[in-house]
């Protein structure tokens, strides 16, 4: 049975990590989520993606170290998209959501900082618990003090301590925080919002923050302004930008076709 389950409707695809008992990654599980999320990547019909866990209880705890400890080696190769599939999916140009469904800890929270909007069950659970195992968080150690406060981000980096959702919603780390059998609804209430929406756009404003978020921001403007960035360049040149200009003048809905 596949730990991966998928559900298409129209443009948005929902990805459950649905592997009993907690939801924990090994090699094999983080190379056909790469291979999913690579999929939806390159499908034109895509707008939307939704990663959550199955269950009540976890998201995800990272990785499985039962599965390391039985020779499933931590550097091993992860697939497309390094671990997760999502954490270094190049040219992710399309909005995921995260709906945390319970305990997202370690890889599991790095996985969720990986999407683009982060919606919370109310009884979720955070943590980095890297350090009591003496290594380290990478993905997070590079991420979080970028979503975050930078002193909060440290303190939860080198103590590996837990917080709920009410925190991790007032530090911003979520959107927002809701009933548990209300999530789902919500995270799909919110893909159906931006499915409805223009795809180039987001292409492009995906490209534009990966882009700006290790340079000076006159650098990264000058590489907007100056058509550097293949997103941004289709997008002006795209009959979506036309579109969008005549259904504002028309006061109409306008009518995306991504291109």
């Amino acid at each position: 049975m596949s730990p991966i389950k998928t559900k298409r409707d129209g443009a948005i695809l929902e990805v459950t990590l649905d592997r009993p008992k907690a939801n924990a990654i090994d090699l094999e599980t983080s190379r056909i989520m790469g291979e999913t999320f690579l999929e939806f990547r390159d499908d034109p019909e895509m707008r939307v993606a939704i990663i959550t866990g199955g269950g009540e209880k976890f998201f995800c705890p990272g990785w499985d170290l039962k599965a390391a400890a039985d020779g499933d080696a931590v550097d091993g190769d992860y697939g497309v998209g390094g671990f997760g599939g999502l954490q270094e999916m190049r040219g992710m140009n399309k909005p995921v959501i995260a709906a945390v469904n319970g305990i997202a800890c370690g890889g599991g929270l790095e996985l969720a900082l990986s999407a683009d909007i982060i919606i919370a069950a109310d009884h979720a659970q955070f943590a980095l618990p890297e350090i009591r195992s003496g290594t380290v968080a990478d993905a997070a150690s590079v991420k979080l003090p970028k979503r975050i406060p930078y002193h909060i981000a440290m303190e939860l980096l080198l103590t590996g301590r837990w917080f709920d959702a009410e925190e991790a919603h007032r530090w911003g780390l979520v959107n927002e925080i809701v009933p548990a059998q209300d999530l789902m609804g919500r995270a799909w209430d919110m893909a159906q919002l931006i499915a409805s929406g223009p795809p180039l756009v987001y292409a492009a404003i995906k490209e534009i923050v990966r882009d700006a978020e290790d340079a000076k921001f006159q650098d990264a403007m000058n590489r907007i302004t100056q058509s550097q960035l293949p997103s941004v360049e289709r997008l002006y040149r795209s009959e979506d930008q036309h579109e969008g200009a005549r259904a504002f003048a028309e006061k109409r809905d306008p009518v995306w076709k991504g291109r």
